[in-house]
Parts: C-alpha cells; sequence; structure tokens
C-alpha cells in the first residue's frame, strides 16, 4: 500500500511554525521528513501568498502566522488558517485561552453548535 497523507507540505510546514515559530529551516526539513532546499521554497511560497510574516531575529528568521486569513479551497466557506491549525493542534486544550504552544494569534476556535433535526 502506497504511502499518503491528508495535509500537503505546506500544512505541515505551517503547524510546524506556529509549534515553534522560530524553527530553523533544518529542523523543519527534518522533522518532516523533506529536504532543507523544499521547505525554504514552501516557506517562501506561504510568504508570497501572505501567510507568513518572516523576521530577522539575529542570523535566525521568526516565523509569524496571519491566522485570520482564509484558506484557498475553492467550494468552502474558507475557514481562517487560525482554525486548521488549531484543528490539527497536538496538545489538548486546557482552559478557554489560546492553546500553550501556539502564538496568541492561533488561539483555538470553540466547536461549532450543533444542529437538531426534527
Amino acid at each position: 500500500m502506497a504511502e499518503w497523507g491528508f495535509l500537503t507540505n505546506h500544512a505541515r510546514v505551517l503547524l510546524y511554525i506556529a509549534r515553534d515559530p522560530g524553527a530553523r529551516l533544518r529542523d523543519i526539513a527534518a522533522s518532516l521528513g523533506i529536504t532543507e532546499r523544499r521547505t525554504h521554497g514552501i516557506i517562501t511560497d506561504l510568504a508570497e501568498a501572505g501567510y507568513v510574516i518572516t523576521q530577522k531575529d539575529g542570523r535566525r528568521n521568526r516565523y509569524q502566522i496571519q491566522a485570520h486569513l482564509p484558506v484557498p479551497e475553492p467550494g468552502t466557506r474558507e475557514p481562517a488558517v487560525g482554525e486548521v491549525v488549531a484543528l490539527f493542534a497536538t496538545r489538548h486544550r486546557t482552559g478557554t485561552g489560546p492553546e500553550p504552544d501556539l502564538p496568541r494569534s492561533v488561539a483555538l476556535m470553540p466547536a461549532p453548535a450543533t444542529r437538531e433535526t426534527p
């Protein structure tokens, strides 16, 4: 059986950055099993699309996710990037505040209310 996953490498890099905004390209690449060159290309794509802001911090970069932007998915209500990141956050939610490992701009969204059918 072929290996496959639900998330693209772009989504996986975005989730990694959400957990560690100061991560090095080397660490992201090693964790995701892709090359540093590919990781750099993905971060460049995300930055050019406006989803990630790259800031120099000495010799390193820090990344800031623009959680309010919609995810470009045709045929959907286009959830915000923050909602997608929150959905895939790996830690359990504690209290009503933002996920501890995520920046404040990536707060967990409450589950939508279920509609009862008569």
